[in-house]
């Protein structure tokens, strides 16, 4: 079987298609990884193709942003707003995937595969395979999560009639043959009405690790560990901003954030471990119980952890539940407002909305003492510990290319 990948987006988007692209090369399929040039290295040791053709994420944003600075101009009458609903459907269905579909189809005709496995959030994927006449299949992904499929059909469909495809009258024509996830169903964090996805086991890693640095591996016992990040699409994001395109509209700043963080973690009887994705944090000084680094070996270290705090991230909140550890979110953009109210929903954590120490200090204090959140997270754990494992989604893949070609 070949299957033929695409990706774009942050690293999150990568590191949700990484372990089926694996798992698959090593079931013996060829496997070729489309993704824009700054992922290509997520996919290193992997045995796979990768092919740096997908647009980066300035490119994406920059032509969401451009289609609604085209509306506003052809509707001077009309409040044109690109909120976040609008945002995550022109995500997936922008002007930019037509030249991102005309570029990367002679590459798929090319290697001829059987399937296409996409990042949940990127649509190229789908028109690739309805012109190959091939099935397709999402990968767990927070903006699947939050795209209305009903919205994207317009959408979609404009970009299929600019490449010579039928348009199609169904929403749920972006999974026909299904979609992957990595929680059960009754955890599902689904925001609108799609199929219910064939699920596998979180992974506990990504990649094969040398173990914690030695001065996260010493700390002593006596207090909760606390781990605090806050993703890798945060430096991405604000980076558009020096380039000339602001950032999602009602993101905080990641420094403020941080600083709230800090500041908050400092003043508890823990001892915590703070991520900053190399955002400069200025004008705190972390308490002697504080350790704040770059980067954190994040999955690794939540299995010693009583507490996650994070931006709310899909891949972030699947990792803790990994790992049975309830979560204070503090969301930034995209998803991530969903997520976290999700995750309260199900007692799985507290969605802080009051982003400053106090605030994080007294949401952290909730989810260590109070016992609802200790058993939404147990309950959360054991079902998805009851969830197959990633061979059982090889198989699933094989099923749906052969049914296809019967």
């Amino acid at each position: 079987m070949r299957v033929f990948c695409t990706v774009t987006g942050t690293q999150g988007h990568a590191n949700e298609v990484l372990p089926l692209a694996t798992a698959l090369a090593e079931a013996g399929h060829e496997v070729m990884v489309t993704a824009p040039e700054h992922l290509a290295s997520v996919f290193e040791g992997a045995p796979v193709r990768v092919d740096p053709v997908m647009p980066g994420i300035f490119e994406v944003m920059q032509a969401i942003f451009s289609l609604g600075d085209e509306r506003r101009k052809n509707n001077p009458d009309e409040e044109v707003v690109v909120d976040n609903r609008l945002q995550m459907i022109l995500w997936g269905g922008g002007p930019h995937i037509t030249s991102t579909f005309r570029t990367i189809l002679p590459i798929a005709k090319e290697f001829r595969p059987d399937l296409v496995l996409r990042d949940g959030g990127e649509l190229t994927g789908v028109l690739v395979a309805e012109a190959l006449g091939i099935p397709h299949v999402s990968c767990p992904s927070g903006p699947t999560n939050v795209t209305d499929p009903a919205g994207l059909l317009p959408f979609l469909n404009e970009r299929r009639q600019e490449v010579g495809l039928v348009p199609q009258s169904d929403p749920w024509s972006i999974y026909p043959y299904g979609r992957i996830d990595c929680v059960p169903s009754s955890h599902s964090f689904t925001q609108y009405e799609v199929p219910e996805a064939v699920a596998y086991r979180q992974p506990a890693t990504l990649k094969d690790t040398e173990g914690l640095p030695p001065r996260l591996a010493e700390l002593p016992g006596d207090r909760p560990l606390v781990v605090a990040s806050v993703g890798s699409a945060l430096p991405t994001v604000m980076n558009l901003k020096a380039m000339g395109i602001n950032p999602p509209e009602g993101m905080l700043e990641p420094a403020h954030t941080l600083r709230a963080i800090i500041e908050g973690l400092s003043s508890l009887d823990c001892h915590a471990v703070v991520g900053t994705a190399g955002i400069a944090v200025e004008d705190v000084t972390p308490g002697d119980n504080v350790i704040v680094m770059d980067w954190l070996p994040q999955m690794l270290l939540l299995q010693a952890a009583q507490l996650f705090v994070s931006h709310g991230g899909y891949n972030s909140v699947r990792e803790a539940v990994r790992q049975g550890v309830p979560m204070v979110a503090l969301p930034q953009f995209g998803d991530h407002h969903h997520n976290a109210e999700r995750l309260a929903a199900l007692d799985l954590g507290v969605h802080c909305t009051d982003v400053t120490a106090e605030g994080v200090a007294a949401a952290c204090h909730r989810v260590l003492t109070e016992e609802r959140f200790t058993t939404g997270i147990r309950e959360a754990h054991r079902r998805m510990l009851g969830l197959p494992g990633i061979e059982a989604m090889v198989s699933y893949l094989e099923s749906v290319v052969a049914k296809h070609a019967s």
